[in-house]
């Protein structure tokens, strides 16, 4: 998979991407140790940061996505990199300077998040305009590849970078990953043409804001996904820091014992990418996502079996090795398959809304864990979130659900002028 070339422009894409996923995972909950180490936040502050962060980030984007829609796309990318780095940046600047508030790091996480929104929806219609359809497999499998060797690499260095040089220090990395990735975005080069608007008023309508609920809710192909997904993702999310609490605390495990059982199954992630694209010449797409959706959903259940010691800490390598190998063969078929469903003038609008009810979703999830967590324990929690994942193979299409696109085998105009 990794052997193939898809061009100059896709090269340039790709490494934007990856500065900026290495700059995020990098951070990875920098604004919770921030407001910790720097601030005195207490658990509450840190599950609203956490939380408000995600749901009103995902509200301010929801005008974001018919605004997109039909406006260039890279340009947006490269405001929306923009964005991310000032907004990231003023964090350290306020820390320096002796400003930096608990109300500070919530504006910017809201408007990184927002921006987060708006960054997707865009960047998946530009992939569509730069990618064959034949190539959207290679380019998704890349960049799960590309997800989950950040996702190994980044938190180890974060923390180290902070224990050696202070709080902020992995803020202002993921600032200047941002830059260089609005920098690759600019190089990819060609000249990308302007949507046509069609009907869209220039102003957008309610209508408008709600149309890529509309148009996933009415396709009989992308709704079951869309359920399945958006809630595997938020129960995973939702058990995540019950499960550090429970490490951490209950079962005292050392942080970099921790670390390790989060960063070593990443390799999963590695390597599920690169079967996804045999898998899906012998057995079929629908089959493929039908198996490896299913199977992803079987694991998070035997969190609630940790026991202390090597024995604990080898269960919970076991099950996220397991769970991210089938997220791997699982994320880069179906990124691939939601493109194809999608004609051109509904990318971004499908892809933001489906992004804002992720995000909302998880936040409202992590709530409600943590008080259930509260009235039980976080074990009985996080066997909770863990059965509810098996039922959620259920949404699933037993059947493909397929319906190609009219004139699908033809480039979109904004592909015929890049190629």
């Amino acid at each position: 998979m990794l052997g193939r070339s898809l061009g100059r422009q896709f090269r340039w894409f790709w490494a934007a991407y990856a500065v900026s996923a290495f700059g995020t995972w990098l951070a990875f909950d920098a604004f919770a140790l921030i407001a910790i180490l720097a601030l005195d936040a207490g658990p509450t502050e840190v599950s609203v940061l956490a939380a408000a962060g995600l749901a009103v980030g995902a509200v301010v984007a929801v005008p974001l996505g018919p605004w997109v829609e039909f406006r260039r796309k890279r340009p947006v990318m490269i405001a929306m990199d923009l964005i991310r780095f000032a907004a990231l940046l003023s964090v350290p600047a306020a820390y320096v300077l002796g400003w930096l508030s608990f109300a500070q790091l919530l504006v910017v996480a809201v408007v990184v998040g927002a921006a987060d929104i708006a960054f997707t929806a865009a960047s998946g219609a530009c992939l569509k305009a730069l990618v064959r359809s034949e190539d959207l497999l290679v380019a998704n499998g890349r960049f799960e590849a590309t997800t989950w060797t950040a996702t190994a690499l980044g938190p180890p260095l974060g923390t180290a970078a902070i224990g050696l040089v202070g709080p902020v220090t992995s803020v202002a990395a993921n600032a200047v990953s941002f830059l260089l990735s609005a920098a690759g975005i600019g190089a990819i080069g060609g000249r990308e043409p302007r949507p046509a608007r069609t009907a869209t008023p220039p102003r957008p309508g309610a209508g408008d804001l709600l149309e890529g609920w509309r148009y996933i809710l009415a396709s009989p192909a992308l709704r079951p996904f869309f359920f399945n997904t958006v809630l595997v993702s938020g129960l995973i999310m939702a058990a995540s820091p019950l499960l550090a609490v429970l490490m951490l605390g209950d079962l005292g495990f050392a942080p970099w014992q921790y670390g390790l059982a989060f960063g070593v199954p990443c390799i999963g992630g590695l390597i599920g990418s690169r079967l996804a694209r045999p898998l899906l010449a012998r057995f079929g797409q629908h089959k493929v996502m039908l198996t490896a959706g299913t199977l992803r959903a079987c694991w998070s259940l035997g969190l609630a079996f940790i026991s202390p010691g090597p024995t604990g800490l080898f269960l919970v390598i076991a099950v996220e090795l397991g769970l991210i190998t089938c997220m791997g063969v699982f994320n880069p078929v179906f990124a691939t398959y939601r493109l194809e469903q999608l004609p051109p003038d509904r990318v971004a609008r499908t892809l933001s809304a489906w992004s804002i009810t992720s995000k909302a979703t998880i936040a409202a999830m992590t709530g409600v864990w943590g008080l259930l967590a509260g009235l039980t324990s976080p074990r009985t929690a996080i066997a909770i979130a863990g059965l509810l994942l098996l039922a959620t193979s259920l949404l699933l299409p037993r059947h493909d659900r397929t319906h190609p696109l009219k004139n699908a085998d033809q480039a979109p105009p904004e592909r015929q002028t890049l190629a």
